[in-house]
């Protein structure tokens, strides 16, 4: 991000905890960037955005498995509310694969379930304040069958074991599975069916994440340890492969040449 942007988170109602894990808001404030980067990124999210022209539309937006860096888009967006969901909440909100969404940006209306196409139409006329209580009036706030429970509740509890946190590394994913008592297939198919990435993908993109947010708490070699990696090596070489460029380069603004993108504006 950039101080040309204002982050603000909305609040969240109980009732959406199942479904989303947090909404934030997003304005531009002055002159925006020129270039800017979409981040590798675990979750799918829906983004509400409005482009200098006032017309508005709503996305999801996939996981993303590797960065990529864009030039001044030919519609500017000034701005948008982004919703993180929950990992195993594609299918019974949208009726679409998980793993269908990876790598894609599409407009919410476009997917099958009807719930997707009620969003599409009401939330673009809310301001971002309106739309928490909104999506607590829409998003079905029944339990699932309890088979449906189960499974949502393993595959986060999957997801955290397998997350990176400040002072704790992702355990690893043979570890998991024998903890939840699955086999790494059944794991693996979890994942596909409600992340859309496998296990290892997941944690590795986690891992470069947590280094992306934490680089200036700590020397190189430091964080790589606290984040999990074998040595500062090993860090390099997964940040390298889902970055595009090493870690100082990154960092001191040596980045890969930028192309147009005319999808969404922020990552």
């Amino acid at each position: 991000m950039t101080d040309a942007l204002d982050e603000r988170p909305l609040p969240l109602p109980d009732t959406l905890r199942p479904w989303i894990s947090d909404i934030e808001s997003v304005s531009a404030e002055g002159e925006l960037p020129k270039a800017f980067t979409h981040v590798p990124d675990t979750a799918t999210q829906v983004v509400v955005r409005v482009e200098d022209t006032g017309r508005r539309d709503a996305l999801v937006v996939g996981p993303r498995t590797r960065a990529s860096y864009h030039a001044e888009a030919e519609k500017r967006v000034v701005s948008c509310v982004r919703m993180r969901l929950e990992p195993g909440t594609v299918g019974p909100l949208f009726g679409a694969r998980a793993a269908d969404l990876v790598g894609q940006v599409v407009p919410l209306g476009e997917l099958p379930a009807r719930t997707a196409r009620r969003l599409a139409a009401d939330l673009v006329d809310l301001a971002p304040d309106e739309m928490p209580a909104h999506l607590a009036k829409l998003l079905p706030s029944q339990p699932a069958p309890a088979a449906d429970r189960s499974r949502a509740l393993l595959l986060r509890a999957a997801v955290d074991a397998l997350s990176t946190r400040p002072g704790r590394t992702a355990a690893q994913v043979q570890d998991v599975a024998r903890e939840l008592a699955v086999s790494e297939r059944q794991l693996r198919n979890l994942f596909t069916e409600g992340v859309g990435l496998s296990p290892k993908h997941y944690a590795r993109i986690d891992r470069v994440r947590h280094v992306l947010h934490h680089a200036t708490e700590a020397p190189w070699a430091e964080l790589a340890a606290t984040t999990g990696y074998y040595d500062q090596s090993h860090m390099t070489h997964d940040f390298r492969t889902l970055m595009g460029v090493p870690p100082r380069s990154f960092f001191t603004g040596r980045l890969p040449r930028a192309r147009p993108c005319q999808a969404f504006r922020w990552g």
